[in-house]
């Protein structure tokens, strides 16, 4: 299956776009709002978006949720570490039911955790603050709201002043500590509707009152770098310790303790980009001791950095997880393991370091790509050491285009007495919509780092 991309963002760090010329020093101060995202769908898919319930197509160039019935119908995108901006989309909903809403999210901490603006039945709008699904009402507004009608809807987190608009107009604003950071959303609950031009900015609220250039904002606090394990694992797999049956994507903010119990199961078990992830991890975030069954969905979803740490897939279906920070920083997969990954087991989407140790991999198309053709060329990195691979073509993809590197130790190649697998194919990244062609192969002193006499072990 060819790398496809997940995400569409153009991100700058937080703050640095404030612009300040010598008039304006003098008379006033205007903070120039830079763009962090955007998206109007114009490529046709809602690749990049992380789905969390509902039916989602791109219908006539809107991201659409067409099942009135769902419960709780999302898409999310952004960088979980996004403090203070604003978030504007046109809105149209379809259809509003008698417990329903059609929405757009601000800061979501966690599926469940957010700021939100919503169009409500009754010709009314609301400005939210959802906590673990308990919503607190910080402002509200008497509007039309009829169904096939396009509304600009916005919304504002700075500090912990929210407020919102509906065309322009000011539907309430308030004060709540619910969530300090996180990305954006939109949704629908019991109801259907559409979404385009949703558009995110760095500057929330009023200018600057220094003359100075503004910080950018602090990176959300996170556990101590772990270590990677510096053993070579032994190709034996784990019993579970009991069962838990997921029904939607589990968020995990800070660490989740599986205990050995066996995670099961979401998504059909196939190829398709569009299934929802199992675990969903804010920055900064760590799983482990987790077995994941079969079907597993997209499995891990990082939103930042993240540290994966003895998890075992049992069956891979799409990918095992996938990287999408866009902060820079290193992931770390720490021992586990993974069996049948048609394609590919770790996907690196954003940029920034994967740092693979101690892993298992048994039947599988590649351990590590870096996206060859996603919406942001990123320069990619990728440490592997201490690795088993059984049945496996290739230990890692990266663009070499771009910068890549990939770095190896201590690989045990079993039963390849043909010496087939792959340690480092090499390929030339190209814009999205194209196809990344492969260059090439083997060790050099650039991108694929390794020596094949000493850090490459046939067995």
């Amino acid at each position: 299956m060819v790398t496809r991309p997940r995400r569409r963002r153009w991100p700058i760090v937080a703050g640095s776009a404030v612009a300040f010329t010598a008039a304006a020093a003098i008379f006033s101060q205007i903070a120039f709002a830079a763009t962090l995202f955007s998206d109007n769908f114009s490529d046709g898919d809602t690749s990049g978006w992380s789905k969390s319930g509902g039916t989602w197509a791109v219908v006539s160039g809107a991201a659409n949720q067409s099942n009135a019935g769902s419960e709780n119908a999302r898409l999310f995108a952004g960088d979980a570490g996004w403090t203070n901006y604003t978030v504007s989309a046109r809105v149209q909903p379809s259809s509003i039911g008698s417990n329903g809403l059609v929405g757009l999210l601000a800061r979501a901490k966690s599926s469940t955790t957010f700021y939100r603006l919503a169009l409500l039945p009754g010709n009314a709008v609301q400005l939210q603050a959802v906590n673990s699904g308990s919503v607190t009402v910080l402002g509200s507004a008497s509007r039309t709201v009829s169904n096939g009608t396009w509304y600009t809807l916005s919304l504002t987190v700075s500090g912990s002043s929210i407020s919102g608009s509906v065309d322009g107009s000011v539907v309430g604003s308030g004060s709540s500590s619910v969530a300090s950071t996180g990305r954006i959303g939109i949704q629908t609950a019991y109801a259907s509707g559409s979404f385009d031009d949703v558009t995110v900015s760095d500057a929330a609220g009023p200018g600057p009152t220094t003359t100075g250039p503004t910080t950018a904002s602090p990176t959300p606090t996170r556990t101590p770098t772990p270590t990677p394990t510096g053993t070579n694992p032994s190709g034996s797999w784990p019993t579970k310790t009991g069962d838990v049956s997921v029904s939607g994507t589990i968020s995990v903010s800070g660490t989740l303790d599986g205990g050995m119990k066996r995670y099961c199961c979401i998504g059909d078990g196939g190829q398709s980009e569009s299934q929802d992830p199992m675990f969903e991890v804010a920055n900064g975030g760590t799983i482990k001791n987790v077995i994941i069954g079969a079907p597993a969905g997209d499995g891990i979803h990082c939103l930042g950095t993240c540290t994966i740490q003895n998890v075992w897939w049992e069956d891979v279906g799409e990918d095992a997880a996938t990287f999408m920070g866009t902060g820079g920083g290193t992931s770390y997969v720490i021992g586990g393991g993974a069996r049948s990954a048609s394609d590919k087991v770790f996907q690196h989407n954003g940029n920034g370091t994967v740092n693979i140790s101690g892993f298992s991999v048994e039947n599988a198309g590649k351990l590590y790509r870096a996206c060859g053709n996603c919406t942001n060329s990123f320069q990619r990195h990728v440490v592997v050491s201490n690795i088993r691979a059984t049945s496996t073509k290739v230990i890692a993809g990266i663009n070499t285009n771009w910068g890549d590197t990939a770095r190896f130790s201590n690989i045990t190649i079993v039963g390849d007495s043909s010496h087939k697998t792959i340690i480092c194919d090499k390929y030339k990244g190209v814009p999205k919509g194209s196809e990344p062609s492969h260059i090439g192969s083997g060790p050099d002193s650039t991108n694929c780092l390794y020596n094949p006499d000493t850090d490459i072990h046939w067995v």
